[in-house]
């Protein structure tokens, strides 16, 4: 039983040795991750620190500027309010006028095309009067006169004998 207990003694030390050995691998593992972090962790405050400032500065600035213009830009969103107001009655007034004008437009057209019908009705008219009046009775005189031309062509030419006696036979058919 002694060799069983020397045995077991012998295989116990041997787990507590690799235990150890485990744990110190563990422990120079641990503290090799724990240097690198902080040299990682150095090196990136390093170079994010002065973003950090730069970004603070901007801020700043940013905010300073915003501060320094707000009144300007609401005095220029007022104007441009009142701008678009103003602008919006000169168009409603300008439509206004617009419309009454092209309105009386229409109506004076409508009023010319009326007298241009009624006038050139008349001339017409008057038109077909003096051709009635005027041209009918010397219609009528042409006739008398070319019936008197024709009575005295004839009366004349039955005068006319011809040297040897007898008569024109230019009448007869």
């Amino acid at each position: 039983m002694d060799d069983k207990l020397t045995i077991f003694i012998a295989a116990t030390a041997a787990a507590v040795v690799l235990q150890m050995l485990i744990l110190a691998g563990m422990f120079f593992t641990l503290r090799k991750l724990s240097a690198f972090t902080k040299e990682l962790s150095e090196d990136m405050t390093s170079r994010v620190k002065p973003l950090i400032e730069d970004t603070k500065k901007l801020t700043t600035e940013v905010q300073s500027l915003l501060e320094t213009t707000r009144p300007k830009l609401d005095v220029v969103l007022d104007n441009a309010a009142v701008m678009s107001t103003s602008a919006r009655d000169q168009v409603q007034k300008l439509d206004t006028a617009l419309t009454s004008f092209l309105d009386g437009a229409r109506l004076h057209a409508i009023r010319l095309d009326e007298l241009l019908t009624r006038t050139l009705n008349r001339v017409e008219d008057t038109s077909t009067k003096v051709q009635h009046t005027v041209l009918s009775p010397f219609k009528h005189m042409s006739g008398v006169l070319q019936g008197l031309a024709v009575g005295m062509e004839t009366l004349f030419q039955k005068q006319k004998v011809s040297k040897d006696g007898r008569h024109h036979d230019e009448m007869f058919i």
